[in-house]
């Protein structure tokens, strides 16, 4: 951290995403004084922060967004970007598998990432083993596609793993056999009552889903497919009640999709959105107490 002089005897410097001040003596004051609030210092400070806020939250939607797509991605980019501290962060740990030239995951190849650079990426397998292994490509994969997540998940626990991106502990969900799979629709989530319908858009948009239409949109591509989930929310006036409505899948066309030609992806992610929009749900007094 290095302080820089500003008028008054005073030094200011960036920590942990705050600007902090000290005075002639060296004594770290409480708080920057009101009167180098407009100083273009600390403004420049402030500014910084807010940029390095807007880059790591940008990172960590770009890493998803691989990953929910099951994008590959080539080491190179991942080498330009390691010295990045917000890239690295947010890749760190991350369970990634290796690509071969016909663009299927190497079993030899899967592990935690720990490192990029110069046509190879480090891992810790599930043996515990730091290694590295030659790579054009890798992909990150969505923990629905993982066999063997549970023995990820626990081996992740024992090092005390914490991924910036929500990969191994993200919730999943598979579709099951009691779901007709000639059905279009999907009423699990449905009745969920809000006061006002601003609530639930307001719930939907912080969650990361933008509301087109009346519904709750969640778009996936799997296999090169887009596939779009919708979560029924209402289109009447904003100040009325309203329920969560049936979840539906649609291609880019706009077609409705059987629920049975629905992948395991895009099934896990609409049903992610459908049951967080549920959640947030008015629950009766009765409901509550379990009568």
């Amino acid at each position: 951290m290095g302080w820089s002089a500003v008028p008054g005897g005073y030094q200011v410097a960036l920590r942990d995403g705050d600007v902090v001040a000290r005075n002639a003596k060296g004594r770290e004051l409480r708080s920057v004084p009101a009167s180098l609030r407009d100083d273009p210092t600390v403004l420049g400070l402030r500014q910084l922060t807010e940029w390095l806020t807007r880059h790591e939250a940008q990172c960590r939607t770009d890493i998803e967004r691989w990953m929910v797509r099951s994008l590959p991605v080539p080491v190179s980019v991942l080498t330009e970007v390691w010295p990045d501290e917000a890239w690295r962060t947010a890749l760190t740990d991350l369970v990634v598998a290796v690509l071969d030239d016909d663009g299927h995951r190497d079993p030899d190849g899967v592990g935690l990432l720990r490192d990029a650079g110069d046509g190879q990426v480090g891992l810790v397998d599930l043996d515990g083993d730091t290694v590295r292994r030659t790579a054009r490509r890798i992909v990150i994969p969505h923990p629905v596609t993982l066999d063997d997540l549970d023995d990820l998940r626990e081996f992740a626990a024992e090092l005390q793993v914490r991924q910036s991106v929500d990969q191994l502990f993200r919730q999943t969900w598979v579709r099951g056999p009691d779901v007709d799979p000639t059905a279009t629709r999907c009423g699990e989530y449905s009745g969920g009552r809000y006061d006002q319908l601003r609530h639930l858009t307001a719930r939907a948009t912080k969650l990361g889903y933008p509301v087109r239409g009346g519904n709750a949109v969640c778009r996936i591509v799997e296999d090169g497919r887009t596939v779009e989930a919708r979560s029924w929310v209402g289109a009447d006036d904003p100040y009325f009640e309203t329920e969560t409505g049936d979840l539906v899948f649609t291609d880019r066309h706009g077609t409705a999709l059987p629920l049975g030609a629905v992948g395991p992806v895009a099934w896990s992610e609409g049903t992610r959105m459908a049951a967080a929009l549920y959640a947030g749900r008015v629950v009766a007094a009765q409901e509550e107490d379990g009568q």
